[in-house]
């Protein structure tokens, strides 16, 4: 893009030799690869504006079923310091869930957003909506274990929930361990680099 700084995979794996944090230049455009090989080598990307840290994005989205949920959620996330881009859906009409999912995987996929949480009636449906996008890892997670081993192990970068089946305090924690837990790497970034190859056409 004219007059943006393109991130590339050879500015990660610089970050990845002298550190664990890679300094975003005010503007700059991150490439898909280079994203996906920041979450596999566990290098962190921090966006700035102004010189100040910019607040990391989620992209939210809901179904009807999840609607309420979502509506919680929104002002979890914003009290907790992040922005929030909701993709909808914005009252509890009958929608389908694909739209939303396939919403909120695009704007991890695309760099718009840092994580991801989709919430249909039971989660499911939408897990297998959002990792049909290449370069998304989307994991249903229903308890705080399962919330930590996504992001742990799998560098799971999209949440889907139930919000028919779990309680909102539950899905409060998920979110917050979720988006806290970072992921491993070492013996884990070989597979997850396993499952990106099969984004890029490489297994």
């Amino acid at each position: 893009m004219p007059g943006k700084h393109a991130i590339t995979e050879a500015d990660v794996r610089e970050a990845a030799r002298s550190g664990r944090t890679l300094e975003l230049p005010t503007g700059a455009v991150v490439t898909p690869a280079a994203r996906d090989l920041a979450g596999t080598l566990g290098v962190a990307l921090r966006e700035t504006q102004g010189g100040a840290p910019a607040r990391q994005v989620v992209a939210l989205g809901a179904d009807h079923g999840g609607f309420p949920l979502k509506e919680h959620l929104k002002g979890v996330l914003a009290e907790s310091g992040y922005a929030v881009m909701d993709l909808g859906t914005y009252d509890t009409q009958a929608v389908d869930y694909p739209d939303f999912a396939v919403a909120v995987a695009r704007a991890v996929a695309e760099g718009r957003a840092w994580r991801g949480i989709m919430i249909d009636g039971a989660g499911i449906g939408s897990a297998m909506v959002a990792n049909k996008i290449p370069g998304v890892r989307a994991a249903l997670c229903y308890d705080l274990t399962t919330a930590q081993n996504a992001r742990e192990h799998n560098d799971a970068t999209v949440l889907t929930l139930g919000g028919t089946l779990i309680g909102t305090r539950l899905a409060v924690d998920i979110v917050r361990t979720f988006l806290s837990a970072a992921f491993g790497g070492g013996r884990h970034a070989k597979r997850v680099e396993k499952i990106n190859a099969l984004d890029a056409g490489r297994a």
